[in-house]
C-alpha cells in the first residue's frame, strides 16, 4: 500500500512538471471549426450533454434533406422516444431461446429468432422499439431555394462559449444567424438579423423506425399531429402526438412577428412584421405542457458561455503547439473537438448512443459496452460530475439486469448490451452474448472515485459494484483438469467469434482479473472483508493463451487465429488486455509486444472501428513503444478519419461515431499522464525532440 502511494505521488509530480499554465482560450480558439459553403459532412452542433441540435450552413436546420446522408441535422434528447403499435401483444419472453453454454445449466438469451412467426415478430418488435425521436427542425423559410442562391457563406462554432455564428448572402439579402443551447434546459435560442422578412420555421417529422438514419419520415404526415395549444403576442405552445408519444414545444420570441401554421402539415412560421429587424426565437422541447418562463436569447447565450467556459477552464488540457512533428496540429484539433462533441452530446442522464444525439443508429438505442469509449475520459480530464450523471442510470437498470442473470442461472446482475432508458434488452444474436460491458461499471466508478474520493459516491455505487462482481465470479467456471478458472460461452469484444466455441478470450480474461480486483478494493473501502471466492478466482484465472510463434490467440480455442481472416478482422481486442487495462499476472509482456507488432503490420485495418486505433495506441504506450502509439492513433485509414466538425467518420452508414472520439481522449490521457507507478514523462510520445507535449490536470490511470 505504501509503495503504491509513493508511486502515485511520483506520477502526480511528473504530471505537474509537464503543465505550464496553458492558455485555454487560445487552445480552443485555434481549433474552432469554420465552414465555408455547403458540406453535408460538416454540420455543427450545440448541446448540453442530454439534448443537442445539429445545424447546417445557415446556422439552423433549414435543409435537413440535403444533410440526411451526411452528418444529419438532429434534434434529440435522452427522453425523446417512440414505440410503434403492438396490436398482437407480443411479449418480451417470446424472444428468449434456451442455450447450453457450458456452465452446467440452461441459459435463456434474447435472440433475433427466425423459427416461429410470433418469435420472429417479437424479436423484431423489441429490437426496433422504442426508438429515439427527432424532436423537430428549427430553420429558415427559404421557399424553393437552391444552393446556388447562397454566397459568402461562413459558419463558425465558438467552442469556448458554445455558439454557432453563420453569415451568408441569400439572393440580395445578408443574414447573420447566432444559435446557442441552454446548459440546463432542453432548449435552443437563435437570433437572426437580415435585410428582409424571411420567416423562422418549425417543422416536425414522423419517425422512421429504421436501423440507421436521420429519423425523419417527411411523407407520413397523417400518422401524427402537431396542434397549436395556445399563443400570445410573443409565445406559442405546440402539442406533438405520435401514436402514444406526446411531447410539447414551447416557443417564445423577441421582436415583432406573427406565428402561424403553414399550409403544409407540421410546418409553422414565425414571420417578422418588418424588414431589416433582428428576430430572436427560443424553443424548448419538453415532456411537460407547463414550463417556466423561457429565457431570452441573451440570457441563453450568457448561460451557455458561463457553462462552457467552466468546462474548458476547470477541466484538463493538452497543448500540442510546441511540437515540431507536423502531425501534432491535427492531433490537437481532434482532441479539442472531441471534448466539445462528447460534452455536448454524450454526457446526459442515460448512456450515449454511438452516433450521439446527431442521428439514429441501432434504432437510437445505446450500447453499454460503448460507455467506456464514450465516457471513460471524463474523470481522466476532471469532469467526473458528467459521468456521475450517467452512471446513476444503472440504478434504474438494475432490476432488469438481475432478471437477465437469474434467467441464465447466475448470481448478481448481468448488464445488457443494447438497450434504451427502460433497460429492456434488445434481442440480438451477437449483443446478448457479449460480456465485456460487465466490468465497465467497476472501472468507470473506480476512475470517478480516484479523481474525487467522494464517500457518498462510494456508498451509492457500492451495491452495484458488488452485484456486478457476483455475476462475474459466478460466470467463471472451475476447470478441475487444469486447476484454474476459465471464462467460456460468450462472444468476445472481437465479435467475429462464436459464443459456444469461445474459451478464455484474452481481453475478457484480463478484465475479469481487473474487475474482481477492484471490486475487492471497494469492499475494503467500506470496511468489509475481502470475498474469499473472488480472491481464489483472481489467483487462479487462466493465463492468456498463445501459439508456437508467441502470438496471443483471439481465444484459447481459436487455434487458427493467424490463419483465418475471421480472427484478424473487426476489433483487435487482444490488445485491450494491456492498454485499456494494466498488466495483469496472466500476461507476458514480450508476447504482447510481439502480438502488437503483428497486429500493426498484418491486421485487416479496413475491417476495424474508430476505437480500435486509440486501443492500439494505449497498448503501445503501456508496452513502452511511443513511436507506435503516435503512429496508430493517427493511422491513415477510413475509420480513423476526423471530419472538419471533429466527428469520427466510419462509412456511409455511420458518418459519425463518437466512441472513436472518446477513445482518442482516453488514449491521449494515458499517453500524457501515464498510470500508477509510471516514471516516464509523456510515456506515449517519442523522445526525439519533436513532441514537446504540455498538459495540465490529467489523471493517471490504474
Amino acid at each position: 500500500m505504501r509503495n503504491a502511494f509513493f508511486a502515485l505521488i511520483a506520477t502526480a509530480v511528473l504530471g505537474a512538471c509537464t503543465s505550464e499554465n496553458i492558455n485555454r482560450e487560445a487552445l480552443v480558439e485555434r481549433n474552432n471549426p469554420v465552414i465555408s459553403g455547403f458540406d453535408s459532412l460538416a454540420s455543427l452542433t450545440v448541446g448540453n450533454g442530454g439534448f443537442a441540435m445539429t445545424v447546417d450552413f445557415t446556422g439552423l436546420q433549414t435543409f435537413p434533406e440535403l444533410y440526411s446522408n451526411g452528418v444529419p441535422l438532429g434534434t434529440q434528447s435522452d427522453w425523446g422516444w417512440h414505440k410503434n403499435a403492438n396490436p398482437d401483444d407480443l411479449k418480451f419472453e417470446e424472444t428468449l431461446c434456451e442455450e447450453d453454454m457450458g456452465h452446467g445449466h440452461a441459459e435463456f438469451y434474447s435472440r433475433q429468432l427466425k423459427d416461429s412467426a410470433r418469435g420472429t415478430a417479437a424479436s423484431n418488435w423489441y429490437r426496433v422499439n422504442p426508438h429515439r425521436l427527432h424532436l423537430g427542425c428549427v430553420g429558415l423559410g427559404f421557399a424553393d431555394a437552391s444552393l446556388s442562391d447562397f454566397s459568402e457563406v461562413k459558419s463558425k462554432l465558438d467552442m469556448m462559449v458554445g455558439k454557432i455564428e453563420s453569415s451568408f448572402r441569400y439572393a440580395n439579402e445578408q443574414f447573420l444567424v447566432k444559435t446557442v443551447c441552454h446548459p440546463d434546459r432542453d432548449l435552443i435560442s437563435t437570433e437572426v438579423t437580415s435585410d428582409g422578412t424571411t420567416p423562422l420555421t418549425l417543422r416536425f417529422p414522423y419517425p422512421t423506425s429504421a436501423h440507421c438514419d436521420d429519423a425523419c419520415n417527411w411523407q407520413n404526415t397523417d400518422a401524427h399531429s402537431t396542434e397549436i395549444v395556445s399563443t400570445t403576442e410573443s409565445s406559442a405552445l405546440l402539442k406533438r402526438t405520435i401514436d402514444e408519444t406526446v411531447y410539447f414545444v414551447h416557443v417564445s420570441w423577441e421582436g415583432k412577428a406573427v406565428f402561424s401554421a403553414a399550409e403544409k402539415p407540421h410546418l409553422f412560421l414565425l414571420t417578422p412584421a418588418e424588414p431589416g429587424q433582428s428576430l430572436a426565437m427560443t424553443v424548448l422541447f419538453s415532456e411537460n405542457e407547463k414550463a417556466d418562463k423561457l429565457p431570452s436569447f441573451a440570457e441563453t447565450a450568457a448561460a451557455s458561455e458561463l457553462s462552457w467556459r467552466k468546462f474548458w477552464n476547470d477541466g484538463a488540457a493538452v497543448d500540442f503547439s510546441h511540437c515540431k512533428d507536423p502531425r501534432a496540429k491535427e492531433l490537437e484539433r481532434r482532441v479539442v473537438l472531441s471534448q466539445y462533441l462528447l460534452a455536448a452530446q454524450c454526457a446526459g442522464k442515460t448512456p450515449p448512443q454511438e452516433t450521439g444525439l446527431t442521428y439514429n443508429s441501432w434504432f437510437g438505442k445505446f450500447h453499454l459496452e460503448m460507455i467506456y469509449w464514450h465516457q471513460a475520459w471524463l474523470p481522466l480530464w476532471k469532469h467526473s460530475d458528467k459521468l456521475k450523471r450517467t452512471l446513476a442510470w444503472y440504478h434504474k437498470a438494475e432490476p432488469n439486469a438481475r432478471k437477465i442473470a437469474e434467467r441464465q442461472g447466475f448470481k448478481g446482475v448481468r448488464w445488457m448490451k443494447m438497450t434504451d432508458p427502460s433497460s429492456i434488452e434488445a434481442p440480438s444474436n451477437v449483443g446478448s452474448y457479449l460480456i465485456w460491458q460487465q466490468p465497465h461499471i467497476i472501472l468507470l466508478s473506480e476512475y470517478v472515485y480516484r479523481q474525487s474520493a467522494d464517500k457518498k459516491f462510494l456508498q451509492d455505487m457500492a451495491p452495484l459494484i458488488e452485484e456486478t462482481a457476483e455475476f462475474m465470479a459466478d460466470f467463471a467456471t472451475w476447470n478441475s483438469d487444469k486447476q484454474r478458472y476459465d471464462i467460456r460461452g460468450f462472444i468476445p469484444a472481437q465479435e467475429t467469434l462464436r459464443a459456444k466455441e469461445v474459451v478464455n478470450a484474452p481481453f475478457e480474461l484480463s478484465y475479469w482479473h481487473f474487475g474482481l480486483s477492484v471490486a475487492q478494493k471497494w469492499r475494503e473501502r467500506q470496511g468489509l472483508p475481502r470475498d474469499a471466492k473472488w480472491d481464489k478466482i483472481i489467483e487462479s484465472l487462466a493465463p492468456l493463451a498463445f501459439n508456437e510463434d508467441s502470438l496471443y490467440l483471439a481465444a484459447e480455442t481459436a487455434v487458427d487465429t493467424y490463419k483465418d481472416i475471421r480472427f484478424t478482422s473487426d476489433h483487435p481486442a487482444v490488445l485491450g488486455a494491456v492498454g485499456i487495462l494494466p498488466l495483469t499476472p496472466q500476461t507476458q509482456m514480450p508476447v504482447m509486444r510481439k502480438t502488437l507488432e503483428w497486429v500493426r503490420d498484418n491486421w485487416n485495418w479496413n475491417k476495424t472501428w474508430g476505437w480500435d486505433y486509440p486501443m492500439t495506441a494505449m497498448c503501445a504506450t503501456r508496452l513502452g513503444m511511443p513511436e507506435m502509439a503516435v503512429e496508430t492513433i493517427l493511422l491513415d485509414k477510413r475509420t480513423n478519419t476526423y471530419l472538419p466538425n471533429g466527428h469520427n467518420f466510419q462509412d456511409q452508414r455511420l458518418r459519425c461515431y463518437l466512441p472513436g472520439n472518446g477513445g482518442l481522449l482516453t488514449a491521449v490521457a494515458l499517453m500524457c499522464a501515464g498510470w500508477d507507478g509510471c516514471q516516464v514523462k509523456n510515456p506515449g510520445f517519442p523522445k526525439d525532440g519533436n513532441w514537446d507535449v504540455r498538459w495540465e490536470g490529467l489523471q493517471p490511470q490504474p
